[in-house]
């Protein structure tokens, strides 16, 4: 969600800090292993844990992230 907004900017050709791309996916990166070791210390082996987050993905209400929010009420 919230790498689509600074892509949108460089397509837009808006300013933008081009650092943000990898801060962003450095900061998804290490959720995602956090998230993975705390499965692995309750024992949820690899495709156990990809059946979850098919489940948990069907579950989700799509809705804008803050930032673009923002961006829209200006």
């Amino acid at each position: 969600g919230e790498l689509f907004l600074p892509r949108l900017k460089r397509s837009a050709r808006q300013e933008f800090k081009s650092s943000e791309f990898g801060r962003m996916r450095k900061r998804i990166a290490r959720m995602l292993t956090v998230k993975r070791e705390r499965e692995i210390e309750q024992g949820i082996n690899k495709r156990l844990s990809r059946k979850l987050d098919r489940k948990w993905k069907q579950s989700i209400v799509v809705r804008p992230p803050p930032s673009l929010r923002e961006n829209k009420e200006e």
